[in-house]
């Protein structure tokens, strides 16, 4: 029989999970305690109450929050856009290809340096409190590239995405109807086996919609279950689509329409919003309040790609999406856990409530309110992954 242990003088707990009746969403419980059991909750509540335990934990006065659930990620990948991100930031031109620039670099790199790059943000992200993260293919463009980058995640995580649609490569630029073929073919037949995901770049200059519901349709055939990045740069067809496909989430929602913010209110599409994006490309901010306000369920993310997001920060997220999203800290902080583990159709992360997993971070802080309160601070003090205190 598994020990169990429990997490005791917690000043703020943050379970996500409230009692009926309850009007706070994020089920907050003061001086409280959790209790865990091999790798799950059992029990959580007021520290006077928790039952015996066969070990014993303090928190000495902090927060614990459930870990965050990063439900955007592009880590596989080699090579490095400093210069331009630097350009950029500088207000000079550059004419280095962007996604292309590191498709190539990915392609020549080995097995092992993908992997090494991979687990080295992965630690990264888990030190700030990730416990559970979904990451993307993308960056090969060939069947060869793209299915052992899935392979090489899906070592490392349960929720991983085939984004062979990310943008058409230099080889077939000229032929991108070429390349559909390939991606809903061939290259849909060897990645398929190593993702629960597809994902298609629906935008101008990547593809269009029709493109877009050729390909999330073939990989629906396959058993993957639709995502879209929609309505990132321009207004456009992504996010109807992918609300009319089911995906579990229409991803980025920069620029909507009011029909957009209504489908996305009323379907089971989550809005997952991206501001290291934005923060790191000076675009404009998502308007989260238009989609919370309207109904929408609305998810955090970090985007950690080479390009147009290099940050594996949640907590860094959550700051940005208080101060320039429109979200109130709790709503934040409701977005970049429980809003995660919607957007991956999960219901065993992103909430500290008995059967869930236990993973939770604790903040050298009194309240989840200090992470948009001291922004850029590391708080997460410990970070517990499957009942195991991992940081």
């Amino acid at each position: 029989m598994s020990s169990s242990t429990v997490i005791t003088n917690i000043a703020t707990l943050i379970t996500n999970a409230p009692s009926p009746g309850d009007t706070d969403p994020l089920g907050t419980v003061r001086n409280a305690a959790v209790v865990i059991e091999g790798d799950r909750v059992v029990w959580t509540g007021e520290a006077s109450k928790a039952p015996a335990t066969d070990n014993r934990a303090d928190a000495a006065g902090r927060a614990v929050i459930p870990g965050f659930v990063d439900s955007h990620s592009h880590l596989v990948f080699a090579g490095d856009r400093t210069e331009e991100f630097h350009a950029r930031m500088s207000g000079r031109p550059y004419g280095a290809g962007g996604i292309r620039t590191t498709v190539a670099a990915t392609r020549a790199a080995t097995d092992a340096e993908l992997e090494a790059n991979l687990t080295r943000y992965l630690r990264e992200a888990l030190r700030q409190g990730t416990t559970t993260f979904e990451t993307k293919s993308g960056y090969g463009l060939t069947v060869e590239d793209e299915a052992r980058a899935l392979r090489i995640a899906a070592a490392h995580t349960d929720e991983v995405t085939f984004l062979g649609a990310h943008v058409v490569p230099p080889e077939l630029a000229d032929d991108p109807a070429a390349y559909v073929a390939l991606v809903t073919g061939e290259m849909l037949d060897a990645c398929a086996p190593h993702a629960r995901w597809i994902d298609v770049f629906c935008e101008k200059g990547a593809f269009d919609g029709d493109q877009a519901r050729a390909i999330l349709t073939a990989g629906r055939a396959k058993g993957l279950h639709p995502r879209v990045h929609a309505n990132q740069l321009t207004h456009g067809p992504g996010v109807q689509l992918a609300v009319e496909l089911d995906a579990a989430s229409a991803d980025h929602c920069t620029h909507l329409t009011d029909a957009d913010v209504d489908a996305l209110a009323h379907g089971d599409t989550v809005a997952t919003l991206l501001p290291g994006a934005e923060f790191s490309t000076r675009a404009q901010w998502p308007d989260a309040r238009r989609l919370l306000d309207a109904g929408a369920t609305v998810a955090l993310s970090t985007d950690c790609n080479p390009g147009s997001s290099f940050t594996s920060s949640m907590p860094f997220c959550v700051a940005l999406a208080v101060r320039d999203m429109g979200m109130t800290p709790d709503e934040a902080l409701w977005s970049a856990t429980a809003g995660g583990a919607r957007a991956l159709r999960r219901e065993d992360v992103g909430r500290l409530a008995p059967g869930a997993y236990a993973d939770l971070a604790v903040l050298d802080a009194p309240s989840h309110v200090h992470l948009a309160y001291r922004p850029g601070v590391p708080l997460v003090t410990e970070v517990w992954r499957r009942g195991v205190r991992v940081v």
